[in-house]
């Protein structure tokens, strides 16, 4: 800690700390020092001030000029492998940066695209220039067939990372198959659910179908053989799709006819009245029968007979 003699209250404390701190190399005061005079009264609230150190500016010349004499060095090629060069032309991008722009100035070093294509043809043109250098030098450049490099981790070590990785792969296996497995389970009981619902429309369909045959709208059994006597072409027709009535149609158009007007169908007209053909003399006047009743022929053969003549029969058999 530095001390400020500047800011003390008097000056006999000024002069005894200035005094104390020169014993002492850069004015710094050690722990116990500092307890003896917060001890005596001699730090108060606002006496001591931390002030920064300088920092020391060295002009080393001799320093400076060694450095320069190792760059001055004159050094062969293969010892340096140092280039300057400008870029190489930029023949399939002709519009772009090239190297006379790049010379005078007219790069645009914002440009991240400019900048990065401008330091690609920069080393484009260093190997262009240096592999001749390193095969006049005698310097190989390309790895030999049986090259053989010691790797940077030893074998235990890959094994470990081997270890590890195959372990993170199980893990990864395992909890695949269990997706795979959730997803089965949950498309197998879509089917399930499918099935199902396809059951009960074929049941909900027969029930219909025996109901229909029941009421007399379908004559046919179909029904019975299930999906043996479906084919694509009937599954698709309807039920009405028929050539003819069935017989419950039948039935009611022979009671009820055909509809239209039903009233007047027994009026006579002019060509059953001249039709005669179907009259009957015995019939309409009620020949060989009593006249009370129309229509009666021999109605004394068919009278009953009466209840003493019924006993005297039962008496005889």
């Amino acid at each position: 800690m530095v001390i400020d003699s500047r800011i003390m209250e008097s000056p006999e404390e000024a002069a005894l700390m200035a005094e104390e701190s020169e014993e002492e190399t850069g004015n710094e005061l050690s722990d116990g020092e500092l307890q003896e005079a917060f001890a005596k009264g001699l730090l108060k609230p606002g006496m001591n001030v931390m002030v920064d150190k300088r920092k020391k500016f060295v002009n080393s010349v001799e320093g400076l000029k060694h450095c320069l004499a190792d760059f001055r060095k004159d050094l062969p090629w293969p010892e340096r492998l140092d280039m300057t060069n400008p870029p190489a032309e930029d023949i399939l991008s002709k519009g772009q940066v090239t190297a006379q722009q790049a010379s005078n100035g007219e790069l645009d070093a914002d440009d991240d695209f400019q900048r990065e294509m401008f330091f690609y043809r920069q080393a484009q043109a260093t190997v262009l220039e240096s592999l001749p250098l390193l095969k006049m030098h005698g310097i190989v450049t390309k790895r030999p067939d049986d090259y053989f490099a010691e790797m940077a981790k030893s074998d235990q070590q890959m094994q470990k990372i081997r270890k590890k990785l195959l372990s993170k792969q199980m893990i990864l296996d395992r909890s695949e198959k269990a997706k795979k497995l959730r997803e089965q389970r949950k498309f197998g009981k879509k089917v399930q659910v499918e099935v199902i619902q396809k059951r009960q429309k074929e049941k909900k369909a027969m029930m219909s179908a025996v109901k229909k045959y029941q009421k007399g709208m379908t004559d046919k059994l179909d029904f019975l053989d299930g999906d043996k006597a479906k084919t694509p072409s009937d599954s698709s027709k309807k039920v009405t799709n028929k050539k003819g009535p069935n017989s419950k149609r039948k039935y009611k158009d022979q009671k009820f006819g055909f509809g239209g007007k039903k009233s007047g169908k027994k009026w006579n007209t002019k060509e059953s009245f001249n039709d005669v053909s179907s009259f009957r003399a015995k019939v309409a006047h009620a020949k060989g029968g009593p006249r009370g009743k129309k229509g009666q022929k021999n109605s004394k053969q068919n009278k009953r007979p009466g209840k003493s003549v019924r006993r005297k029969m039962k008496s005889r058999s």
